[in-house]
């Protein structure tokens, strides 16, 4: 590219409202709109240093750290990539948004890369008051469908367990959508019984039953503009799953007692924790009304998936619950709760909290305040460290990382830093 071609190409970049950088084959920063100094810039000098260090603070690039790469990708396939990363801001580390485009030559031959960042509003990678909350490979995979499917106006469906927060991401959905300045009405459908379903779904005129005094709005003319919430769609019965699916195949809509058709105007959420094709199997669901709402599925991942969440989260959970008063963990029952299964996920470790809580006669929640039926299941005794007999090297650094963090697991970005890898390695190896 020629000088006065490059002097073109930065000029435009600075003009861009989003924050956007100019990056070499060496991961070299060349160019850093105003945007970008604004939100990622630390008051530091930008031009001249490494992407990965000043987006991750690391010395090597992201994808010899356990990330993933755009760059090393692109440089692969020639082909823009969009991940979700967690960068250091001057606000913290938040969650961001990457798109990288390669800009190619006459030849065909890629000469620099354009990254575009994007804060994402809807999650915090700290302790936050309302919503989201995690920095976990599980939660962030989970974040990044969120932010591709959020602007369309694609049907969601929320797959997970009990408890994994399906209301949160329902409203990170409508928060991050071009509806966000529309309503936001969620519907438990297990709540809502049969006779009651079209009445409240699609509202009814006067006199069209005993007792119909007014006309009422329906949940779904509520909606109008924004996104509708169906919460356990699993268990609207199959009489009444015909009539939803009218209602999203024509996109309108009747009110009990009325004629008039009534234009619906909503985009679809829906959650259940039921599997929903071993119940289209069963024919206890219908396979239209399946393929209608499952256009974009999410999997939620349990609690025991994010197991290196349970410190922010806890942390998180208990300035919600007591906003005034600031309790703390003492680290052996920070060690007890990240030994716990938590069937009943997020919601079960909330309720744990707020428990004891309740229980500590002064700020320090330790272990006797827990009830913990389910935890116990790392044994910090037998997490010894064994090398007396010749094992595979795989078997030996999952033991030594079992002894690790029977003793250092409580600040885990300490022991990445002590074994050298990234902390997103580290949550990897866990996993695994």
């Amino acid at each position: 590219m020629a000088l006065s071609q490059l002097a073109e190409f930065l000029s435009y970049l600075n003009s861009q409202a989003e924050p956007r950088i100019l990056l070499d084959k060496d991961y070299t920063i060349i160019a850093a709109n105003k945007a970008y100094r604004a939100a990622y810039g630390e008051n530091r000098p930008i031009v001249g240093r490494h992407c990965y260090e000043v987006s991750h603070h690391y010395t090597r690039p992201c994808d010899q750290a356990g990330e993933s790469c755009p760059l090393k990708t692109s440089t692969q396939t020639g082909l823009p990539q969009r991940v979700l990363h967690l960068h250091h801001t001057p606000r913290g580390e938040e969650h961001v948004d990457v798109e990288l485009t390669p800009i190619h030559d006459q030849h065909g031959e890629i000469v620099f890369y354009v990254e575009m960042m994007h804060t994402i509003r809807e999650a915090s990678a700290r302790p936050a008051t309302r919503g989201l909350v995690g920095r976990s490979v599980a939660f962030n995979k989970m974040l990044g469908l969120i932010e591709r499917v959020a602007p369309s106006d694609a049907a969601v469906v929320l797959l997970g367990e009990s408890g994994t927060g399906k209301e949160l991401v329902a409203e990170a959905v409508h928060d991050a959508s071009l509806r966000r300045q529309g309503p936001f009405v969620p519907v438990d459908c297990s709540g809502v019984t049969e006779t009651l379903f079209e009445s409240e779904l699609f509202g009814y005129e006067k006199g069209a039953f005993t007792g119909a005094n007014q006309r009422k709005q329906g949940l779904v003319e509520a909606a109008s503009g924004g996104t509708l919430f169906l919460d356990e769609i699993g268990d609207i019965p199959l009489g009444l799953q015909v009539k939803l699916l009218r209602l999203l195949e024509t996109g309108t809509y009747r009110r009990v007692g009325g004629v008039e058709p009534l234009r619906a105007d909503f985009r679809l959420v829906s959650a259940t924790h039921r599997d929903l094709k071993k119940m289209v199997e069963q024919d206890t669901f219908r396979k239209d009304l399946y393929y209608r709402i499952s256009t974009f599925p999410i999997h939620l991942p349990s609690l025991v998936e994010r197991r290196e969440d349970i410190p922010l989260l806890a942390e998180t959970l208990l300035a919600r619950i007591s906003p005034s008063q600031k309790f703390t963990l003492h680290p052996d029952a920070l060690t007890l709760l990240a030994s716990c299964d938590f069937p009943g996920n997020i919601r079960e470790l909330r309720n744990m909290l707020e428990r004891a809580s309740l229980l500590a006669d002064g700020n320090v929640i330790t272990p006797e305040h827990l009830e913990a039926d389910f935890c116990g299941n790392i044994d910090p005794a037998a997490a010894t460290f064994i090398g007396q007999q010749v094992i595979s090297l795989e078997a030996l650094e999952q033991h030594y990382l079992q002894w690790a963090l029977a003793r250092f697991g409580n600040d885990r970005k300490a022991l990445a830093q002590q074994l050298g890898i990234s902390e997103r390695t580290l949550y990897r190896k866990i996993k695994s």
